[in-house]
């Protein structure tokens, strides 16, 4: 259904995307015609990579015998992976700040003792 921005009929259409299993991505495309002249705005942003050779033909043998795009298995492999590489530096950080003493640890004693979980 239209919806009007200063006058100007907008058509709004969400296309979800899927990846084999839920990944929460989205893309909302806009559609809409000023003076003529027919505009498309995507809030899906894009990212362009460079990687090995042999990297690349992997991916496109892999895309080619499952019938599935690069992308596809790219935007995998990222949602797979940035939880645990965002985990991995926060984990550092902390560790830098005990180590510089700007941090301190509590004993796993004491923790148990604090939670009522003591033996």
């Amino acid at each position: 259904m239209p919806f009007g921005f200063a006058g100007v009929p907008i058509y709004r259409l969400q296309v979800g995307i899927s990846a084999g299993k839920s990944t929460g991505c989205s893309e909302i495309l806009f559609v809409f015609h000023v003076h003529g002249t027919l505009y498309l705005y995507s809030e899906v942003l894009m990212l362009a990579i460079r990687l090995p050779q042999s990297i690349e033909k992997r991916l496109e043998k892999l895309a080619r015998r499952t019938g599935r795009t690069k992308t596809y298995y790219v935007r995998e492999a990222i949602l797979e992976h940035l939880e645990d590489l965002e985990d991995m530096y926060l984990a550092e950080g902390a560790l830098e700040r005990v180590r510089s003493g700007k941090e301190q640890t509590i004993p796993l004693k004491d923790v148990l003792k604090r939670h009522g979980l003591q033996r």
